[in-house]
């Protein structure tokens, strides 16, 4: 495989998955949480994200079109989802939740949001779909694979840093990030409910 393709590849997942810009989601999504338990849910969600995005890199158009799906109705299910995780964030809804609550009876927010839709979301799953594509190769799959891998591994990097982040913003420093990254996720999910729309052609 050339060396420009993989380059190229890597680029395109490490700005579709956006690694860095996940990084203060995380930590907004795991307020109130231990350094071990973020440590237990930052695992869970690259693992799922991983396993979601080798299989639809592998059979993403089979599976689409075996349950009659499209990948525009895709990105709307899922910016919709999102969009009520954002509402979450905004109104404090998950904080409260965790104060009446203990650490592991909490919502875990590893499948979702943080595996799909924010770290193998639609974006991701249709770009691992166009690039194993590309080729028709065992050894460009695996590379594709191997460059999916690598952009996870530093997601996962960023979210062991997520604790001492949070420490040093402190309750306030954390709530302040919280309200603004809940109205950035849902700017994200009228986005990605946008893009469907448009994929449809009901929107232009």
């Amino acid at each position: 495989m050339d060396p420009a393709a993989i380059v190229t590849a890597f680029v395109t997942l490490f700005v579709v998955i956006d690694p860095v810009g996940l990084a203060p989601l995380f930590i907004a999504l795991t307020t109130g949480m231990g350094d071990a338990q973020r440590r237990r849910i930052g695992w869970r969600a690259v693992a799922i994200a991983a396993v979601l995005l080798t299989l639809f890199g592998l059979a993403g158009d089979s599976i689409l079109s075996f349950v009659g799906i499209s990948l525009p109705a895709f990105q709307i299910a899922g910016g919709i989802l999102l969009f009520l995780t954002a509402l979450d964030m905004l109104f404090e809804r998950r904080t409260e939740r965790r104060e009446g609550q203990s650490a592991e009876n909490d919502t875990d927010p590893s499948v979702f949001p943080l595996a799909t839709p924010l770290l193998a979301g639609p974006g991701a799953l249709a770009t691992m779909i166009l690039l194993v594509g590309e080729e028709q190769s065992t050894l460009h799959t695996a590379m594709i694979l191997l460059v999916m891998a690598s952009v996870l591994a530093l997601a996962m990097m960023l979210f062991v840093l997520a604790g001492p982040l949070s420490r040093v913003l402190g309750r306030t420093g954390t709530m302040v990030v919280t309200r603004l990254l809940g109205m950035l996720l849902a700017a994200l999910s009228v986005q990605f409910i946008i893009d469907g729309l448009r994929g449809t052609g009901l929107y232009g």
